[in-house]
């Protein structure tokens, strides 16, 4: 059979391979240590799963509109405005299939063939896919240790080209967990307005933050900046949600209107009973359960950098944010497809190799699992690389 030329393009996932067999392992009795989790180990809260329960015992299980249903999208523009200082409408926003989905609507929106999107490395796996798919072409931006992963923007500037349609801003980013501050943030606003260019501002791990930083939409720059944005975010990563699957969109009538007419034709509406439990998720004060869990994941971080300190084959960069942990191995001598590959086979650990994600010579470790789980896998890895 003959496959359509861009779906032969497109990669399979690494980090949901890697996961796949290391799970597959641990399910055959292997005794597995899996660092390469992308998502919280914590449970949904369980004022959550009680809603979604409550809708389920009410019937509500029938379709509901394709974007998403009205009292969620509300829910979305009061958290928006009162935690991001961004004022939406409800027909502003789109509800999706997760932040994933939300993505990929964007690019099937926005590229025509020959359509270029501008995408700064290391990048989360999916982007350059999702472009793809969308019969626009990826273009990379290359960024260093040194410089923080950051891309300024002179780099930008200089990246773009008379087919960049847009470019993708992920605070706190995976894999390296870079944040971007606002005066950083102004700067390439100016740009991409200046051009003419859109900013998809992924912000999924918003709430999974350290050292005191804090998350800041692009978006709120300027109501010019705001126009040239699109804002993706979910409730997957904050709330611990990751398969109830919702996640939206937040930008302007003309796209969100685009982005549902192409929903109602694919997946139609996220799930009904969903919609519910991320209705209450949004509604309900969740600080501090969303704290408890952020400071745990900091710790987290803080133990992998000391347990790592002064290794020479694997060099931690700290991340500000997220629950990644982005090592430099190339001196071990292996790229990190190979590194990955022979650590799982041999020691049994379960790390998400840097390639799929624009950087070869690293591999992304996650601290989305306990101390206890850290501990072991770590030095498994250190008695593994000497």
């Amino acid at each position: 059979m003959e496959f359509s030329k861009r779906v032969q393009e497109v990669q399979p996932s690494a980090t949901l391979a890697i996961t796949s067999k290391a799970k597959l392992m641990l399910n055959n009795g292997d005794d597995v240590v899996i660092l390469a989790a992308g998502e919280p180990d914590f449970d949904t809260p369980e004022i959550v799963k009680a809603a979604a329960i409550k809708a389920i015992n009410e019937g509500f299980t029938k379709y509901t509109p394709a974007g998403g249903t009205v009292s969620l999208k509300e829910a979305i523009c009061r958290k928006l405005r009162n935690e991001n200082n961004l004022e939406y409408n409800p027909e502003n926003i789109v509800v999706s299939c997760g932040a994933k989905h939300s993505l990929y609507n964007i690019f099937q929106i926005l590229c025509d063939p020959g359509d270029e999107v501008l995408i700064i490395s290391p990048y989360w796996l999916s982007y350059p896919e999702m472009v793809r798919l969308a019969g626009g072409i990826p273009r990379f931006l290359i960024t260093s240790r040194e410089n923080g992963y950051k891309a300024g923007p002179e780099d930008i500037q200089e990246a773009l080209t008379d087919r960049t349609k847009a470019v993708i801003l992920n605070s706190p980013s995976n894999p390296a967990g870079v944040v971007y501050e606002k005066n950083e943030l102004e700067a390439i606003a100016k740009v991409c307005v200046e051009r003419g260019i859109k900013i998809i501002s992924d912000e999924i791990y918003e709430k999974i933050i350290f050292d005191g930083k804090k998350h800041i939409s692009i978006a709120i720059i300027s109501d010019e900046v705001k126009k040239s944005t699109i804002v993706v975010n979910g409730v997957s990563k904050s709330f611990s949600m990751t398969g109830w699957r919702i996640g939206y969109t937040a930008g302007g009538k003309d796209i969100i209107k685009k982005i549902q007419t192409l929903q109602s034709h694919s997946t139609s509406n996220p799930c009904s009973i969903s919609q519910k439990a991320a209705e209450c998720a949004l509604l309900t004060d969740m600080d501090a359960i969303l704290e408890a869990n952020r400071k745990e994941f900091e710790k987290r971080r803080d133990l992998l950098m000391k347990l790592l300190d002064g290794e020479a084959k694997i060099k931690p960069f700290k991340p500000e944010g997220a629950f990644y942990l982005f090592c430099d191995i190339s001196a071990t001598g292996m790229d990190s497809m190979t590194f990955s590959e022979k650590l799982l086979a041999e020691r049994q650990v379960a790390v998400i190799p840097g390639g799929p994600f624009g950087e070869g010579n690293s591999v992304r470790i996650s601290f989305a699992t306990s101390e206890k789980v850290i501990e072991e896998g770590i030095k498994r890895i250190k008695d593994w690389v000497k």
